[in-house]
């Protein structure tokens, strides 16, 4: 192989200079195979060759003995190939080679107490001392402290480079780094005291105590390797005077400074930025502790306690270090009650991402969409929100407190696995490109070269494939996509600005003041709702934690609720019923839609608590309006093919339609429970259902009768009434009339039998028993009284026989149901058929006199039949004065006095019909205003009083409970049941009177 196809080979890109090295002088007499192998495992191997190269030509002893032992050299060529910054160092201080040694499999833990000790013993200070002071002063201290910094840093950089699995390694090399530059702080300090010692006198600084409080990354000990270090100043003195105070404690302060970042012949380190200090630029660079404590009580903004909750005493006097973090917690984590306080952090955040250049942020690893700022601002407001009341969230770095949030359950598991991953992963990268020059940069590089050396410089040693440039950045960009979607479906969760609000003692009460707070909330047994509150919340298993997050949230949006009561009873048992079902609490947790409407529904619905305790997976539905669409009639019918397919048992198929049933009328409630259907909408839904459930009875039913048998005859089930204008409520009948044609050639008396025996098939299988029960479940039962000769007529008739009926027999009643016939279940032809057969009957030329007052006594005589025994005419919904039936009958009556001439009120739904009538002109537009208003006020009453209370009822309620609860699902607003009931009784008295004058003409 050439010498160029094997500097390719091995990743090299400047042939022609890395040639020239190849050829210096100071390789002579090196192993060729073990210099290649060295290379081979350097992220960027030209730049490894060349500083290889000059540091032999600085120290050839001290880098011989390294390349002749194996581990050794693996380690410095990963080292040169990743850090010129440190390869130029070892250059200065080749005496320091010694660092780069071969490492155990497990590379150690340097303890922080033997960085501060080595530190400050390389300025002559005493690291026994509680406030050491340096033996040396000036650029001598200064060169010196930083030599020896910088030797630490090399021998972490190896570690960290030499190590498999670098994003498992990261947070040691946060901490690591964090104690260097805190140690470095306090080496610096010792120097300070020296210096102004010669200044002031030793004593007189001695006097003088200063606390260096780290912030930011440092304080939370996962630091960069280049990072300014934020620091806030703590001072306090014994009998001095406070300007003598203030000048030494500043100069103590700005001399630690210097030492770490003046010029000098060893470059500075790093530097020491004191901004977050009260005040920021503005403010005193020291203060003491009853200064700091009284600035953040009373004028520190939103963003001061989140910056603080990384503060953490790293150097000078130990003691007031502590009591500054002891009198700044409490007021940390009591800031998420302040007004405005989540906004606030999102507020800031998107101030951030506004002020990136933006020729910079598709580059940006830290503070561009999906970067690290979206992680540490993300799992920063959970905390300061949740921490308050919850201790194991305290944490000041980012990994733990990520750990912490989804131990407590506050994130999911997945969610936080995902940010742990992403969030280590950008670290990696932000640390290998620092290490380059050891410059404090976030953005990532451009060109291919320097994007494959990041590639194979945070991979790790267990990777054998070499990482290209285009698969590091397609990793890259997969991960800000990540990192973007849990930061918006997180940093933005609802709940937040709930649990912000939550008082200590709405969480932490014993038992007798908890009750007492129950009962206050309106809770009607506060005992039995402690009982469900310790079920729930009792024990350290996941959901217990969740459960007591959720719950002081949660009681209250009960409380909200008509019964908070059976809410969270109904709750509990659900909770119960989906046992440790990883989705459901986390779907509460986030979404606060979701959380808002199970409350809802629990504390306001019989109907819809009974539902989802047999199908607690419906549960899900919540969190997405998508999944609260009702399934078409089609989509309906699809499925129930699909199951009579896989079922043909007739037991096991018509359980699986009723359960589909079952479940849409579920959703149903639910989409009308948040307002995402309208009236119309619902009672077309409700037919959908019913329909679906009859067609998949009815063929279950034929193949049953037709199993041995040949079939004589097709049958057709016609909707009538309120089911043909597809206008049902929850728990409506289902009015029907069953129509057959005898096949060609088949005995018209078997035919009539087979027909019977079909739809009494049909009957029994959609009447019987459905597991599991429920209680607030109505069947869907069949009423065929509006056949012809009502109920003394047959059951089934002919389409023949119907033809005949309709000619020679048909009363003005049985015209007028057939108004609103419709196909809803059977043969296609033969629908068609009665229709073409129905349509003269049901839209005369014209119509009698003698007909319409036999229209008109029969109304009257439903009025004074029907009505039940002692119910109020005013509150009856059906029956009632100017209720359903008064509408009904006057736009059937219109539309047999004029759809023969109108064809546009040849329509089955009364609300379509009274929009043709006010078109037409027939009625005044502020008359069917009335009409329309109280037929459709009715309905919904009718709808909610199934809702509320799991079983049907025609009146009004009269309790005041009933009422308020029926109110709330009519759209009306908490304590307005008595609004409904005055505005259903004016306005059916208005519709009565707009009745009696165009039904009866007066």
């Amino acid at each position: 192989m050439s010498l160029n196809r094997k500097l390719i080979s091995y990743g090299f890109t400047d042939l022609e200079k890395s040639r020239r090295f190849l050829d210096a002088p100071e390789l002579e007499g090196l192993d060729d195979d073990d210099l290649f192998a060295g290379l081979a495992v350097a992220a960027n191997p030209d730049m490894a060759l060349q500083s290889f190269v000059r540091l032999t030509a600085v120290d050839r002893t001290a880098v011989a003995a390294a390349f002749a032992d194996a581990g050794r050299r693996g380690l410095l060529f990963r080292l040169l190939g990743a850090s010129e910054a440190l390869g130029e160092f070892l250059m200065r201080h080749p005496e320091h080679l010694d660092v780069v040694r071969s490492r155990p499999a497990t590379p150690p833990v340097v303890a922080p107490e033997d960085v501060r000790a080595e530190l400050l013993r390389s300025v002559d200070a005493d690291p026994a001392a509680a406030n050491p002071v340096a033996g040396v002063v000036g650029v001598d201290a200064y060169c010196r402290l930083r030599v020896a910094y910088r030797r630490l840093l090399t021998d972490l950089a190896v570690r960290d480079l030499g190590h498999c699995i670098p994003v498992d390694y990261l947070p040691v090399v946060g901490r690591e780094l964090a104690d260097l530059a805190t140690a470095a702080l306090e080496a610096s300090l010792a120097v300070a005291r020296a210096e102004l010692g010669e200044v002031y006198g030793p004593d007189v600084v001695a006097r003088v105590r200063l606390a260096v409080i780290a912030m930011g990354k440092c304080g939370a000990r996962e630091l960069n390797y280049i990072s300014d270090v934020d620091v806030v100043y703590v001072v306090e003195g014994e009998d001095l005077e406070d300007a003598t105070l203030t000048r030494i404690g500043t100069g103590l302060a700005s001399g630690m400074s210097r030492g770490v970042y003046s010029s000098g012949p060893e470059p500075a380190l790093w530097e020491v930025d004191a901004n977050l200090r009260p005040e920021g630029k503005d403010g005193q660079l020291v203060r003491t502790l009853q200064s700091h404590v009284a600035y953040y009580e009373r004028w520190a903004r939103t963003w001061e306690f989140q910056a603080l909750l990384k503060a953490r005493a790293a150097a000078g006097d130990a003691d007031l270090g502590r009591r500054y973090e002891e009198a700044i917690a409490p007021l940390i984590w009591a800031s998420s009650q302040r007004e405005g306080f989540v906004e606030g952090v999102r507020a800031m955040r998107r101030r951030v991402t506004d002020n990136i250049a933006r020729d910079e942020e598709a580059r940006q690893l830290k503070l561009g969409p999906g970067g690290l700022r979206d992680v540490e601002f993300t799992v920063q407001l959970l905390q300061l929100v949740h921490g308050r009341l919850d201790g194991s969230l305290r944490v000041r770095d980012t990994v733990s407190a990520i750990a912490a949030l989804s131990a407590a359950g506050y994130v999911g598991r997945s969610d936080a696995m995902d940010l742990d991953d992403a969030y280590r992963y950008l670290r990696v990268l932000e640390h290998r490109i620092q290490l380059m020059q050891m410059r404090r940069t976030h953005l990532m590089p451009e060109d291919e070269t320097s994007l494959r050396a990041l590639a194979r410089s945070s991979e790790g040693c267990m990777v054998t494939v070499r990482p290209s440039a285009q698969s590091l950045h397609a990793k890259w960009q997969s991960t800000r996509r990540l990192v973007r979607r849990l930061h918006e479906s997180i940093f933005y969760r609802p709940l937040l600005n709930n649990a912000a609000t939550l008082r200590p003692e709405d969480v932490q009460l014993t038992a007798e003041a908890a009750q007492a707070r129950l009962a206050a909330l309106g809770y009607q047994d506060p005992r039995g709702a402690m009982r469900h509150i310790e079920a729930l919340t009792g024990g350290l298993r996941r959901r217990a934690l969740l459960q007591r997050q959720l719950l002081p949230i949660l009681l209250g949006w009960f409380a909200d609720g008509v019964d908070p009561d059976a809410g969270l009873l109904g709750f509990r048992r659900l909770s119960e019923s989906l046992g440790e079902s990883h989705w459901y609490l986390g779907m509460l947790r986030d979404s606060n839609a979701a959380a808002e409407r199970l409350c809802t529904v629990l504390s306001s619905s019989r109907f819809i608590t009974d539902l989802l305790e047999v199908s607690p997976e419906s549960t899900q539905w919540l969190g997405a309006d998508a999944e609260l669409v009702p399934d078409t009639f089609e989509a309906q019918w699809h499925e129930i093919q699909s199951k009579m397919s896989r079922h043909p048992e007739p037991e096991d198929a018509i359980r699986l339609i009723r359960l589909i049933r079952r479940r849409e009328l579920l959703r149903i409630a639910i989409a009308d429970s948040s307002n995402l259907l309208t009236q119309a909408e619902v009672g077309e839904a409700l037919s959908d259902a019913d329909r679906a459930a009859v067609l998949g009875a009815l063929h279950v039913a034929e193949k049953e009768v037709f199993a041995g048998a040949e079939q004589l005859t097709d049958v057709v089930v016609m909707a009538m009434g309120r089911q043909g204008g597809r206008e049902i409520t929850y728990g409506s009948d289902a009015d029907v009339i069953y129509v057959h044609r005898p096949r060609p050639g088949a005995d018209e008396a078997a035919a009539q039998k087979q027909a019977e025996t079909i739809v009494a098939r049909l009957v029994a299988l959609l009447t019987q028993p459905c597991k599991p029960a429920v209680l607030a479940e109505r069947v869907l039962e069949i009423d065929a009284a509006l056949r012809p000769e009502g109920k003394q007529g047959p059951m089934v008739r002919s389409i023949g026989s119907y033809r005949e009926y309709y000619r020679r027999w048909s009363l003005v009643w049985e015209a007028q149901a057939l108004l609103r016939a419709r196909p809803l279940a059977g043969d296609d032809g033969l629908a068609a058929e009665f229709l073409e057969l129905i349509d003269p009957v049901r839209y005369p030329r014209e119509l009698a006199e003698t007909d319409v007052r036999e229209i008109r006594r029969i109304k009257a005589r439903v009025e004074a039949e029907r009505l039940p025994r002692g119910a109020d005419p005013s509150r009856h919904l059906k029956l009632g004065r100017g209720a359903l039936s008064d509408v009904e009958w006057l736009v059937q009556l219109l539309q047999l006095q004029h759809a023969h001439a109108v064809p546009a009120l040849r329509v089955q739904s009364t609300l379509a019909a009274l929009d043709v009538i006010e078109a037409e002109g027939l009625v005044p537009a502020e008359d069917v205003a009335i009409l329309r208003g109280s037929w459709t006020l009715a309905t919904r009453i009718r709808g909610a009083n199934v809702i509320w209370s799991g079983r049907g009822s025609d009146l009004l309620p009269s309790s005041r409970r009933d009422l308020e609860a029926v109110a709330r699902w009519c759209g009306y607003g908490p304590d307005s049941g008595s609004h409904l009931e005055e505005d259903y009784l004016r306005m059916t008295r208005r519709s009565r009177s707009i009745f009696e004058r165009h039904f009866y003409g007066y």
